[in-house]
C-alpha cells in the first residue's frame, strides 16, 4: 500500500496543506520547526488515532480553531494491476469524540477506519522504548496490536475504561474506610469487568511479543552486526502476584487469574486507591547479551534495540504470522516512516537501516537538511519551509 495524498486543515501549524505523494521514497527537507514531522505525524495518526509525539488530541489543533481535518489517499493493489484507492477522512476535536469518513460516506467511529492505512515510525522518540518507562512500551504493544487486529482498539479503550472508573472507586472506598465503612458491592462489578478485558489485551500481547521475537532478534544482528542477542519478553504483573507465568494460556484462564490476584490484593488496592494489577501495570522485558538494556546497554546498542523493534514490526505486519492480525491478502505492506532518525545515529546504524528499508514500496522521510539522507534513499524531494510544500525533485 502507499499514501497518494495527503491534506490537513487546521492541523498543527498548517491552516491548509496539500501534499501528493507516489511510492518510493520521499524525503520531506526544511530547517528544524517548519512543519515537515506535522505531516508525517498526521498519517501516523490515521493508521494509530494517535500521535508519537503527544498523549492527547488538543495540541494537534492549531491555535485559536477549534478542530482539525486529516485526510488521506490510501492505494492499495488488492489484485495485481488493478490498484483501488480509499479516501480517509478523520475530524479531531478535543473534549469530543472524532468522527470520520470513508470515501465520502456517512461519518462514523474514527476507530471503524483504523485498518486502511498501516505505518511503521520511526523517530528520535523510539529511544525511550529502550531507555524509558513501561508505559512507552505497553503503548508501542498496543499500537501495533491495533494495526495487525484492528478490533483490539475497542478493547483497549473499554479496558481504559473501566480502569478509570473502578481506581475513582477505590479512592473513594478508601475514604469510606476511614469514615463510617465503605460498600464494596459496586467494586465487585468492576473487578469483574477489569478481569474481562484485561485478560482479551494480556493474552493477546503475550501473543504479539511470540511472534515479535524471532523477527526482532534477526533485525538487532543486522543493525547492529551481531553485538550480542536480542531478546524480548512480557512480563505481566499477574504473574508476580500469582508467583506463576503461563505463556500459553488462555482468555479464560487469564480472566480468573486476574480475578484471582484483584482478590488477594483488594486491601492494598483500597488502601492505596489504585489498581495494582493487571495489563496497565505489565512491561516488555528487552535484555542484550543477558543483562536489561535498560541500564546497561550503550547509547549506540540502545539505539540498535529500538531500530530493531520497529523493523521486526515491520516484518510481522508485512510478513504475517498464525495467529496474528489474520489474512490481510495481497499488498498490506506498511508505509516506513523515519522521522529526523538519521540524523541520531552514527555512520554505520545509518547505513545499515538505509539498506534494509530501502526496498519497501513507500519510505517517507524527514531532515533538516538533504545530506542526512543516506545515498540508498535518493528519490523525491519536496522541500517544507514556513507552512508551504513543494516538490523540487
Amino acid at each position: 500500500m502507499y499514501v497518494a495524498h495527503l491534506s490537513l486543515t487546521d492541523f498543527r501549524s498548517y491552516a491548509q496543506v496539500e501534499l501528493p505523494l507516489e511510492p518510493g521514497i520521499t524525503a520531506l527537507v526544511g530547517p528544524n520547526g517548519q512543519g515537515k514531522t506535522n505531516l508525517v505525524e498526521a498519517l501516523g495518526y490515521v493508521a494509530t488515532l494517535g500521535s508519537h509525539r503527544v498523549p492527547t488530541d488538543a495540541a494537534l489543533v492549531r491555535a485559536g480553531t477549534t478542530r482539525a481535518v486529516v485526510r488521506a489517499k490510501v492505494v492499495r493493489e488488492l489484485e495485481p494491476g488493478r490498484p483501488r484507492s480509499t479516501l480517509v477522512e478523520i475530524e479531531v476535536t478535543p473534549g469530543k469524540a472524532n468522527r470520520a469518513r470513508v470515501n465520502g460516506g456517512s461519518p462514523t467511529r474514527a476507530r471503524d477506519v483504523l485498518g486502511i492505512l498501516r505505518t511503521v515510525f520511526f523517530a528520535p522518540e523510539d529511544l525511550s522504548l529502550v531507555k524509558g518507562d513501561p508505559d512507552g512500551r505497553r503503548r508501542f504493544l498496543d499500537d501495533l496490536l491495533v494495526q495487525l487486529t484492528p478490533r483490539v482498539a475497542g478493547t483497549v479503550a473499554d479496558y481504559e475504561r473501566v480502569l478509570r472508573q473502578r481506581s475513582a472507586l477505590l479512592k473513594s472506598a478508601g475514604v469510606a474506610r476511614r469514615g463510617a465503612g465503605a460498600d464494596l458491592r459496586t467494586l465487585d462489578v468492576w473487578d469483574a469487568k477489569l478481569a474481562q478485558t484485561g485478560a482479551q489485551i494480556i493474552v493477546a500481547r503475550r501473543g504479539l511479543v511470540r511472534s515479535l521475537a524471532p523477527h526482532i532478534e534477526r533485525a538487532y544482528a543486522q543493525v547492529s552486526a551481531g553485538q550480542g542477542d536480542a531478546i524480548v519478553t512480557y512480563k505481566a504483573s499477574l504473574d508476580a502476584v500469582l508467583e506463576t507465568a503461563d505463556e500459553s494460556a488462555s482468555v479464560e484462564l487469564v480472566e480468573a487469574q486476574l480475578l484471582e490476584a484483584i482478590g488477594r490484593l483488594r486491601s492494598k488496592e483500597i488502601e492505596r486507591g489504585v489498581s495494582l494489577v493487571g495489563p496497565h501495570r505489565d512491561d516488555l522485558v528487552l535484555t542484550l547479551g543477558g543483562l536489561p538494556a535498560k541500564g546497561y546497554a550503550s547509547h549506540g546498542e540502545s539505539w540498535s534495540f529500538a531500530l530493531a523493534l520497529r523493523l521486526a514490526s515491520y516484518e510481522l505486519l508485512t510478513r504475517g504470522d498464525e495467529g496474528i492480525g489474520g489474512d490481510w491478502g495481497p499488498d498490506g505492506e506498511p508505509v516506513l516512516i523515519l522521522d529526523d532518525v538519521f540524523a541520531e545515529l552514527d555512520a554505520r546504524r545509518r547505513d545499515r537501516l538505509a539498506e534494509l528499508v530501502a526496498p519497501a514500496r513507500q519510505v517517507l522521510i524527514t531532515a533538516a537538511v538533504a545530506d542526512d539522507v543516506p545515498a540508498p534513499l535518493a528519490g523525491a524531494r519536496v522541500d517544507v519551509m514556513g507552512g508551504e510544500v513543494a516538490r523540487v525533485l
